[in-house]
């Protein structure tokens, strides 16, 4: 159980600040997240690293010399948002680029992504790469859609102790790169974990087994098998990621047996005193091995066995000296660094068009359609939660209470501002997409900014456009995610819903009643993804798990149409 907590809405929050507090000869706090105390000298690279927290050390605790100059801090095991992680790179950038690394996770690939987009814009040399060193989430075939778990590590440590070397942006990548294709990881859950204030685990272990290749956000493992004595565990493992021993590799390896967040380290020594016997015996050199804490997931109990296989250059940077608050190896010389001056906040709003009279009347239609959703979030979080931990983590609830409830605030401040529907709908898609973080968070913010573009601030919008603003969501929606229909997404229940409603649009029906009659074709789709296999995102190496339940962004959405038609309904009395 996570027992200490406040508010589990600002876990998070709470966390951040007693890290800091107690870190702060290494690292100050910034919008999104953490960077070194200490400026980025002229010529050093920027390496940035990041996700969900949850995690700890990683990924705030190892921001420091010889490793990460920054650390993008989200929600627990939800994506930051694309405005947090551009926070957070802008802050630990100096003068030779930035490199942001994450495990690869859809809402990490798409926050980030656009974070590195977004920097470019801006003249920063910006680059991203996503960590897949997780051998159970994926065939050797299909490499690009393994996860990254506790070879995100590896990935950080090389790639940051070559910055500090002062290597150029191309090399720092080309050392990033080099070490995710060289690292593999198979890990076991003994025991799933809790989100702060919840009273149960996001899944369980049947009694006497263990769960094999776990993600480190709280997803159960692919498959479940006899628990095994630490020996066999061992064997297991070290068979496992020997099996996929990188072409060209040679016989020297770094290692890591890592402890999910309550295994304890007597029981890792244990398992470490098996493992590196089979190492030897398959003729390894095990270079500076780590068998401890360091990519965890709260307080699930189990453990991984992660392998890097070394060339000369990588050994040398996986020895190098390093200082972080929560990882330190070797002597580092002073370098006089000069102390960060305070960061300054950059406060960006949406821009306001002056709407008319009928464009600002619609403008307020909007706003308290968003904030009906705000509410009914609030009321569904335990349930979408409960839909999301079948074969995810469990967060979903959570980031549509925190992105519906900054959409409404933002959308209110715009209202009051006299703007339009379009204009309310920006700035609640920008509020949503910073908040939520995550996949959904993106995606409601692409689609809200789209649907706003198309509706504009002057006038009342007709029936067509209504349906116009829908597909034009629908589209910046599969533009930005690239999921398709059947993939087991949201996009299931909004892809019948638009068309249902832009076919009675077509016959003449205005657009409110054809909202209201499309709502039941919405809920049924939604429930209907309990059929389906999912194919993206987090679920998709729990096919088979996720069998039998409905995605939770399709429920979601399907509640959020039906809010929006009680609504409609309300103002028809």
């Amino acid at each position: 159980m996570t027992r200490l907590y406040n508010d589990p809405a600002t876990f998070t929050e709470d966390m951040l600040a007693g890290f800091l507090d107690a870190n702060a000869h290494y690292v100050t706090g910034v919008p999104g997240g953490v960077v070194r105390a200490t400026e980025t000298p002229s010529g050093k690279v920027a390496v940035v690293v990041g996700g969900g927290s949850g995690h700890y050390p990683a990924f705030c605790g190892v921001v420091g010399r010889g490793f990460a100059d920054g650390a993008v801090v989200g929600n627990i095991f939800t994506s930051p948002s694309t405005q947090e992680a551009a926070s957070v790179a802008r802050a630990a950038h100096g003068d030779a680029g930035v490199l942001l690394i994450t495990g690869n996770y859809a809402g990490d690939v798409m926050n980030f992504g656009l974070a590195v987009t977004q920097l470019q814009s801006e003249g920063i040399d910006a680059r991203y790469l996503a960590v897949t060193d997780d051998i159970a989430s994926a065939s050797v075939d299909d490499v690009a859609k393994r996860r990254g778990i506790a070879g995100d590590f590896t990935v950080f440590r090389c790639a940051g102790a070559a910055a500090e070397e002062g290597r150029d942006i191309d090399d720092v990548e080309s050392v990033a790169r080099r070490s995710n294709d060289r690292t593999r990881t198979l890990g076991v859950a003994f025991d799933g974990c809790t989100m702060p204030g919840a009273d149960r685990p996001l899944f369980t272990v049947d009694p006497g087994t263990m769960d094999l290749g776990l993600g480190i956000h709280g997803e159960p493992g692919v498959s479940s098998h006899r628990m095994p004595t630490a020996a066999d565990l061992a064997e297991l493992l070290v068979t496992g990621v020997l099996a996929e021993k990188p072409d060209g590799a040679g016989d020297r390896i770094a290692v890591i047996l890592n402890g999910l967040g309550r295994t304890k380290y007597e029981e890792l020594f244990v398992v470490w005193k098996t493992a590196a016997a089979l190492l030897a015996e398959a003729g390894y050199t095990v270079v500076q091995p780590e068998v401890g804490e360091l990519v965890t997931s709260l307080d699930m109990a189990g453990c991984s066995l992660t392998v890097m296989w070394l060339d000369d250059e990588l050994e040398r940077l996986w020895t190098a000296p390093t200082d972080t608050p929560a990882y330190r190896k070797g002597r580092l010389t002073e370098t006089g660094a000069k102390t960060r001056s305070a960061v300054a906040v950059q406060h960006t709003t949406s821009q306001i068009v002056a709407a008319d009279e009928a464009g600002s009347a619609s403008g307020a239609i909007v706003a308290k359609a968003i904030s009906a959703i705000a509410a009914r979030m609030v009321a569904a979080e335990e349930e979408l939660g409960r839909i999301d931990s079948v074969a995810g983590d469990g967060d979903h609830g959570r980031g549509m209470v925190k992105g519906t409830s900054a959409a409404d605030a933002a959308a209110a401040a715009v209202v009051a501002q006299g703007g339009g529907a379009g204009s309310v709908l920006s700035a609640a898609g920008d509020a949503w997409a910073a908040k939520a973080g995550g996949t959904s968070g993106v995606l409601w913010g692409a689609a809200l900014n789209a649907a706003g573009r198309l509706l504009g601030d002057l006038g009342a919008p007709d029936d067509k456009a209504v349906a116009a603003a829908l597909q034009a969501g629908h589209d910046a929606l599969t533009s930005l995610g690239g999921a398709q229909r059947g993939d087991k997404t949201m996009l299931d229940a909004l892809e019948p819903f638009i068309t249902a409603v832009q076919s009675a649009v077509d016959t003449g029906i205005d657009w409110r009643t054809a909202w209201s009659s499309s709502v039941e074709v919405a809920e049924k789709a939604a429930a209907q993804t309990a059929d389906l296999r999912p194919k993206v995102g987090r679920a998709r190496p729990l096919a088979e798990r996720s069998i039998g339940t409905p995605d939770a962004g399709a429920i979601s959405l399907a509640m959020c149409i039906h809010t929006v038609a009680d609504l409609i309904e309300e103002h028809a009395k």
